[in-house]
């Protein structure tokens, strides 16, 4: 790790001329034909695309939301070479319990807007005092204002890991834990090791079998995992062009992310239309429609489309590397094993796992040996559930990391 460990102040503060230059290109921006007849099942719509871009273009209020952003005291430190974008709320609670957030792509520390109030100060929101955490939130490198990535390497996670296990060192907290879904699931999962003995609890929010593995079998599945299952082969079918292109040619996707916020948008309302609430129809009916066009926007101004292709790239070629040293039965490696993923396995603090509605776990395979401490199942939200269902996922983190205070 560096010797710099200095820990600057940060606001968001991007220029009227970035405002102005994306309003233009929304607004000049070429568009495809779409063959009559045809919806959803070839990507996202040109009709509804036009109405989401137009919103952006004419009705979204950045300054509201950059408002919005800076009411959170942020902070950038630089940890092995990079510079890391975090925000740091402390609870008005003195016995608070550190708690860092850690996000997934396509997402990015404003998916966890709505849970800071009622994680921080749990008073003030009708909970136990006694529940409150002071809370992290970093960007992760090549996200956000965690950018630019100035060297390969950091698409792997236990690097990653590393690098926010010192964060919290930086801040003063020694003991904390951890939670996380999608790649921020990844780092969760490392922390211990990366940071060992400190972390004292770890949940993750809807670990599934990785992509490339095979389809899962769907005899003796009770209806609720029958469906979780149904999904997930689905989704190994005809939903992972996305990976299989950020995974393999993922400078060639960097011009189109880069250079079109047409693209960008395209690229990110596609995955929470898929991936939120199925009972949500459209994208904005899952998550608040100015709070998904915040993200976008995150990614548009910084230029993360790219960099955060680059990183899944790197993570992905990790991973094929560690699926090509196991037998055929291991290569469907659940998300919640670290022993399944290829990572050594010492022993592990107390893990809590919430499955949401879109999710596609199912605990008899990620679980085999009934050791995870605390399991939940909830009826409704999905891939991104602190914007989507932040009341469910604030419950059940202050109910499971009880165990760690």
């Amino acid at each position: 790790m560096d010797n710099n460990t200095g820990i600057r102040p940060f606001r968001v503060d991007i220029s009227q001329a970035e405002l102005d230059d994306l309003r233009d290109r929304l607004t000049l921006a070429r568009w495809p034909r779409q063959i009559p007849g045809t919806g959803w099942e070839r990507g996202v719509p040109v009709g509804y695309l036009k109405e989401l871009a137009d919103h952006w273009a004419n009705d979204f209020d950045w300054r509201a939301q950059e408002k919005t952003l800076n009411e959170h005291p942020q902070f950038v430190t630089t940890i092995d070479g990079q510079d890391i974008h975090f925000l740091h709320v402390r609870s008005p609670e003195p016995d608070a319990l550190p708690l860092i957030l850690c996000h997934g792509w396509p997402g990015s520390f404003v998916d966890f807007l709505d849970v800071i109030g009622p994680l921080t100060d749990p008073r003030a929101h009708g909970g136990d005092p006694a529940d409150a955490f002071h809370v992290v939130i970093p960007s992760l490198p090549g996200f956000g204002f965690s950018n630019p990535v100035r060297e390969p390497g950091w698409g792997d996670l236990f690097r990653v890991a590393a690098a926010f296990g010192e964060l919290m060192s930086r801040l003063g907290y020694q003991r904390f834990v951890a939670q996380g879904g999608d790649i921020g699931g990844g780092v969760t999962m490392l922390l211990p090791m990366a940071a060992p003995g400190r972390v004292v609890a770890t949940h993750l929010n809807g670990p599934s079998p990785y992509p490339f593995g095979p389809p899962i079998e769907l005899d003796g599945l009770s209806d609720a995992d029958r469906a979780r299952a149904e999904r997930f082969n689905a989704a190994r079918q005809d939903g992972l062009g996305y990976l299989h292109l950020q995974s393999t040619r993922p400078q060639t996707l960097a011009y189109s992310l880069t250079d079109s916020p047409i693209g960008q948008l395209a690229w990110i309302a596609e995955k929470f239309k898929e991936w939120t609430d199925p009972a949500a129809e459209l994208p904005e009916h899952a998550v608040d429609r100015d709070r998904l066009l915040t993200n976008v926007s995150l990614y548009w101004f910084t230029g993360s489309g790219a960099s955060s292709a680059g990183i899944v790239y790197e993570g992905m070629r990790a991973y094929r590397e560690i699926a090509a040293q196991q037998s055929g039965d291991d290569q469907a490696g659940w998300a919640s094993g670290d022993d399944q993923a290829g990572w050594p396995s010492p022993p592990a603090p107390p893990q809590g796992i919430a499955v949401f509605a879109a999710d596609m776990t199912i605990r008899a395979l990620a679980d085999p040996a009934d050791t995870v401490e605390h399991w939940s199942e909830f009826g409704r939200g999905g891939h991104f559930p602190a914007m989507e269902a932040p009341d469910l996922l604030v419950g059940d983190l202050r109910e499971f990391f009880r165990v760690a205070r």
